[in-house]
C-alpha cells in the first residue's frame, strides 16, 4: 500500500511509502467506529448541569395562606415549584457521562477509521517541513499547494512542533495533531488526512 511523499508546494518528491495493510487495509467495522465516537463525544461533556429544586432555593418556609376558607387552592410554600421563582421538578443533577469500551474495540475502530479514509483516498503523505516561526500565512499556502484548503484536515506529525500547531490554529478547518494523539473522531471528522513522513512510523510502532 505505497502512497507518493508530496512536498510543500504539493508536487512528488520522487519518494513513496508503504502504508501497512493491518492499520490502513482492514475491512472497516462502522459499529466499532460507532461505539469510539459516541464515547469521545461523550467524554467532552462536562456533566456539571445543576438545577435548584425546592429544598434548595433560598425563601421563607412560612405557610402563605390559611389551608381553608379562601375559596382557592391549598397553597404552601413560596418554594413550591408552580410559583415563579420557584424550585423546579427533577431538574438536571450532575453526572458523568463517560464510557467503557474495551482496547481491543478502540484499536479495531481506529483501524477502521483509518481503512475507510484511505479507502476513499482521502489520505496523503507529506514530507516532513517547519517553520522558523508561528506563520498563518504559510500554513495557509502548504494547504492551497495540497489543494484542501476548502476542506477539513488534520495534519499528523510524528512529534509535537509549536511552530506548526500555532500556526494552525487561525484556520478553522485545520488542526494539528501528534500521531499519539490521533483519535477516531478527528479521523472521521476529516475531510483529508496528511500525515507527515516520519508520523507514518509513529503510526506503525503504536498503532500496530
Amino acid at each position: 500500500m505505497k502512497l507518493d511523499v508530496l512536498n510543500i508546494d504539493g508536487a512528488s518528491t520522487g519518494r513513496s511509502v508503504n502504508l501497512p495493510a493491518e492499520i490502513f487495509g482492514q475491512e472497516p467495522n462502522d459499529h466499532a467506529i460507532y461505539l469510539a465516537v459516541k464515547q469521545y463525544q461523550a467524554h467532552q461533556r462536562q456533566g456539571t448541569h445543576k438545577a435548584k429544586e425546592r429544598g434548595e432555593i433560598a425563601g421563607s418556609t412560612r405557610k402563605f395562606k390559611k389551608q381553608k376558607g379562601t375559596g382557592t387552592a391549598r397553597m404552601g410554600s413560596l418554594k413550591n415549584p408552580l410559583f415563579r421563582s420557584g424550585g423546579r421538578v427533577f431538574g438536571p443533577r450532575p453526572k458523568k457521562y463517560t464510557i467503557g469500551l474495551n482496547k481491543k474495540v478502540k484499536a479495531i475502530a481506529r483501524n477502521s477509521a483509518l481503512s475507510t479514509k484511505f479507502n476513499a483516498g482521502n489520505v496523503m503523505v507529506l514530507e516532513d517541513f517547519t517553520f522558523e516561526a508561528p506563520a498563518t500565512g504559510q500554513f495557509n499556502k502548504v494547504l492551497k499547494a495540497l489543494e484542501v484548503a476548502d476542506q477539513k484536515v488534520v495534519l499528523v506529525l510524528g512529534d509535537l512542533d509549536n511552530n506548526l500547531l500555532l500556526s494552525s490554529q487561525n484556520i478553522k478547518k485545520a488542526k494539528v495533531v501528534q500521531a499519539k494523539d490521533l483519535n477516531v473522531y478527528e479521523i472521521m471528522n476529516a475531510g483529508k488526512l496528511v500525515l507527515a513522513e516520519s508520523s507514518v512510523e509513529k503510526i506503525k510502532e503504536i498503532f500496530a
